[in-house]
């Protein structure tokens, strides 16, 4: 698939004008248009690519405060993960990898969209739920991968953990903490059983 001269121009133009566009998301999406639409869609589907949700890492702060109608980029779990923390209009706080599921473009938050906003891909207008991170419009085939935030009693943000796309924040951290530390999982409900009673917990 090529690209007509105005087209490229075009497209060149839409990205700069979005200051939150990096030069490897740019070079990503000129990539994409210029031929790697096939073999692009055929590697994400295919679980080829690393995927926000697999692995475990160690909680990072990524916001001192986060006020409503705010949001904050970070990256998590690993250093070319990129996610989000967005402070929606009710007080309640979520995180997702900024990664789309169509074609992993970079997904930007729109405040001005609705009562909280909306997740938004530029590449091929693929819109997102900003409170649950599910498709509403475009052609991404999944809900974005979340990233389980929470707050301190300090008001401070910290990312805690990863779940994949379409699994709930705590089947993502059980799964985590499964893989990491068995005993730690079962003593915190993760096969099932009431917390504190798995495993002769007390």
């Amino acid at each position: 698939m090529s690209t007509s001269p105005e087209e490229h121009a075009a497209l060149v133009d839409r990205i700069s004008a979005d200051s939150l566009t990096t030069r490897r998301d740019y070079l990503r999406i000129v990539a994409t248009v210029s031929g790697g639409l096939v073999v692009g869609s055929t590697v994400v589907s295919a679980g080829v690519l690393h995927r926000h949700g697999d692995g475990i890492a160690e909680p990072l702060k990524v916001a001192d405060r986060l006020a409503r109608g705010q949001a904050v980029t970070f990256t998590y779990p690993g250093e070319d993960d990129r996610a989000m923390a967005v402070r929606l209009a009710d007080g309640s706080v979520v995180g997702y990898s900024t990664i789309c599921t169509h074609l992993a473009c970079g997904v930007l938050w729109r405040k001005d969209r609705g009562e909280d906003g909306e997740l938004y891909c530029p590449c091929h207008e693929g819109v997102f739920d900003a409170r649950t991170g599910e498709v509403t419009s475009g052609p991404p085939p999944r809900p974005l991968p979340k990233v389980v935030v929470v707050e301190d009693e300090d008001g401070a943000v910290w990312a805690i953990g990863t779940a994949r796309s379409g699994e709930t924040e705590r089947a993502g951290l059980c799964r985590g903490l499964r893989e990491s530390d068995p005993e730690l999982a079962a003593r915190a409900g993760c096969d099932g059983s009431p917390v504190g009673t798995a495993g002769g917990a007390s």
